[in-house]
């Protein structure tokens, strides 16, 4: 049985042994630059690191991590489909952190829910996402401020505060991943293709998708993505697209005559 290892205060590991951190990540700049970032630290070390979910789940038993770091984005599975594998097949005892360019308002809610213990944007410095790895080490919940107050007034309000969501929020976290990767221009084939899932089945997640974002057929819903996307999948609500104007005809020659 691994020793437990146990984070003072200060962030030091107790035992003098170093926690072992594994990340997810599809972009090996970012994979080297946060290895960097951890490996400066006396009390962290990276066991591993990989670019794909699938990699993911068959290289960390091996590497025996006390942490993974996730990040939503990923080739193939998703990083919340990642999550869901790895409560699934190491429940509490395998903490996950997830560090993404993504809107922590739109995913940190779903990421916990999937299982995972904290979420940090790439966008913050790196004395953040060192904070955030010793505070799951820790066995706590790493959130930012602001997102923690949504969250509790989401608990103290309930369903007043999902009035004013965004309709993007209403998407579940397969159709929020479709609708993600529709706006990259992907295809429907190459989506059903990289979930492993049935042309049948994307098709019937994008319908839901148009039905709760009030679209009207697919190429509004793939300009909706594209639009989303571009903004930078802020989790906010976008623009709605105009209805089309109604076609006005000139009048012939031959009218203007009578």
């Amino acid at each position: 049985m691994k020793p437990t290892i146990h984070v003072s205060d200060q962030g030091q590991v107790a035992t003098g042994k170093k926690s072992r951190i594994f990340i997810v990540d599809d972009h090996a700049m970012f994979r080297e630059s946060l290895r960097q970032l951890i490996e400066r630290e006396p009390d962290l070390v990276v066991c591993g690191d990989v670019a794909r979910a699938e990699e993911a789940l068959t290289a960390i038993p091996g590497a025996a991590p006390d942490l993974v770091i996730v990040d939503i984005s990923l080739a193939g599975a998703s990083g919340l489909d990642l999550i869901k594998s790895l409560r699934e097949k190491h429940g509490d005892h395998l903490p996950v952190l997830v560090v993404s360019m993504h809107a922590e308002s739109l995913y940190a809610e779903r990421a916990l829910r999937a299982g995972a213990l904290g979420y940090v944007t790439k966008q913050e410095p790196g004395k953040t996402v060192k904070a955030a790895i010793r505070k799951v080490l820790a066995g706590e919940i790493h959130l930012s401020d602001s997102m923690r107050t949504i969250m509790l007034a989401k608990c103290m309000h309930g369903e007043k505060m999902s009035n004013v969501a965004s309709p993007i929020q209403a998407l579940s976290d397969r159709e929020l991943e479709v609708f993600r990767m529709l706006g990259q221009g992907k295809g429907i084939r190459q989506i059903a293709e990289e979930f492993h899932l049935s042309i049948p089945t994307i098709n019937s997640f994008r319908t839901r998708i148009k039905e709760k974002l009030l679209l009207r057929n697919s190429t509004e819903v793939a300009l909706r993505a594209i639009q989303w996307v571009n903004n930078g999948a802020s989790g906010e609500s976008v623009a709605p697209i105009p209805a089309p104007r109604p076609r006005e005809y000139a009048p012939t020659s031959r009218a203007l005559q009578l």
